[in-house]
């Protein structure tokens, strides 16, 4: 594959991660925010960040990545993709938490925050790990 070739999968793969994403975040942030209103703040945020990773993992294996290194696996590569899903809470709350807490933001704009960030965390990961050739 050309290096042009190459560069223009990897901007697509990025580009429908990030629609991917967005939908994800959608059904998280919904969730979230619903939630919020019965328990405490990082339940919510827990209870709203595994909805968005199921979601983001039917997404990414049936329209988002090309190739996927596990796929004769698909036991291995959804317990790795939960596996990055979770460290992607850890880091998703921790910046919540520091957010609410020491930084003064809102629910909402700290989410905000932690979904850059998480964005960028799972998608590396997740494409190196899981969804290159």
């Amino acid at each position: 594959m050309t290096a042009q070739r190459e560069l223009r999968t990897q901007l697509e793969e990025l580009l429908r991660y990030f629609v991917v994403s967005g939908v994800a975040l959608a059904a998280d942030t919904g969730v979230m925010l619903l939630a919020a209103n019965f328990v405490h703040y990082l339940w919510a945020a827990t209870l709203g960040f595994v909805l968005g990773a199921v979601t983001s993992y039917l997404l990414s294996v049936g329209w988002a990545f090309r190739h996927r290194r596990l796929a004769a696996f698909p036991r291995t590569e959804f317990a790795v993709f939960v596996a990055v899903g979770v460290a992607g809470l850890g880091l998703n709350n921790l910046v919540i938490y520091a957010a609410v807490e020491y930084a003064g933001l809102g629910l909402l704009a700290a989410k905000a925050v932690a979904a850059g960030m998480t964005f960028s965390f799972n998608f590396a990961v997740r494409k190196w790990g899981l969804f290159r050739p």
